[in-house]
This record gives C-alpha cells, structure tokens and sequence, in this order.
C-alpha cells in the first residue's frame, strides 16, 4: 500500500501594491508623473504602470522613486493605516473620586499610555501615598499643588510639569484653587 500525501496548494506571496502610496506622496508634493520621472531617472509610462500596481518595481527603482519623492522607501510600502482613536470629551469614561472627577482622556484605549485629566479638585483635598509602574508626567491646568515623592516636595502652579518614576510611593495635595485640575500622563511599561 501507498502513501500519498496530500499537499495544499502555495500560496503565491502578494506582490506589494505600492502605487497608491507612490501617488499620494506625489500629489501630496504638488509632483506630476513628469516631475517624478525626471527626479527618478525613469519612465513616465513606467511610473503609470506602477502607480496603477500593473507594475511592480525593484527595490531599485522604489529607492529612486522615494528619493524623488522626497520619503523614505519604507513608507512606499506600508498599507493603509487604521483610522485614529478619537474620543470625545462628552464620550470619556469618568471615574468619581474623593479627589474630584478623574476623567480618562484617552478613553482607555492606549496600548502603551493612560492620560487621565482630575478636575474640580477643592482646595485641601489630598491623595493618599500610591505607586504604579512605569513613568508619570504631571502638568498643572488649574490651582496649585504639592506632590510628594520621597523627601522631595514640589509646589507647581498651572503650566507646570513634572516627571517622576511612579513606581517609589508618591502623593500629593491641593494647595489653592476650589477647581483646581491636573493632567496625568502613565507610561506603561514594555513586556
């Protein structure tokens, strides 16, 4: 008895569809085909073909073209990207503290970063010792503050930024401002 082993059919890889992108970079630039031909050293019709993807060009002549073109050759080649997170300020999460509104700027939807603004902070109002990975960006938009870190205190008024690892206990305090508010950058940690 035989064997016969089945195969499946390869898979042709899919040629790179860079036409698209080689005409948005030039029309972005004000540049006709002419334009990039002359920049390039190649064909006009040669040029059409491959922004029409019925040609498809040597990593040669994608490296002139995006010399003419003013790009690097690798954003010739790169899809379309998906379209941005937008979240807007009447759509983000809110969560109540004893601190005042904390309201999640970036909707939770950051894979590396959590940007939450506190708002409507009164005067007096503390946050208790904490810590969490990775680095925390503070900028003051309203009123006054203390934070802690260690042996290091800090008054920052609006405008003002710091930065310190979030993983050594922190804390802070409202000094001034019955309205005062606060935005807070986390970076997350790779890995």
């Amino acid at each position: 008895m035989s064997l016969v082993r089945a195969t499946s059919p390869i898979a042709r890889p899919r040629r790179p569809a860079v036409g698209a992108q080689i005409r948005r970079w030039r029309t972005e630039r004000g540049l006709t085909l002419a334009n990039v031909a002359e920049r390039s050293g190649l064909n006009v019709g040669y040029l059409s073909q491959i922004e029409n993807d019925k040609a498809s060009p040597s990593l040669q002549c994608l490296a002139s073209i995006a010399d003419a073109l003013d790009v690097s050759a690798a954003w010739l080649l790169m899809e379309d990207p998906a379209p941005p997170a937008v979240v807007r300020a009447s759509e983000r999460p809110v969560s109540p503290t004893d601190l005042g509104r904390v309201e999640h700027v970036d909707g939770r939807t950051s894979r590396d970063v959590t940007i939450i603004e506190v708002r409507d902070v009164p005067a007096g109002s503390r946050i208790a010792p904490h810590a969490h990975s990775g680095d925390e960006h503070h900028i003051v938009l309203r009123g006054r503050y203390r934070l802690r870190q260690g042996d290091h205190a800090v008054d920052l008024g609006p405008g003002d930024y710091l930065r310190w690892d979030g993983t050594i206990p922190h804390d802070g305090e409202v000094l001034e401002g019955d309205d005062a508010a606060i935005l807070i950058v986390r970076i997350r940690p790779k890995g």
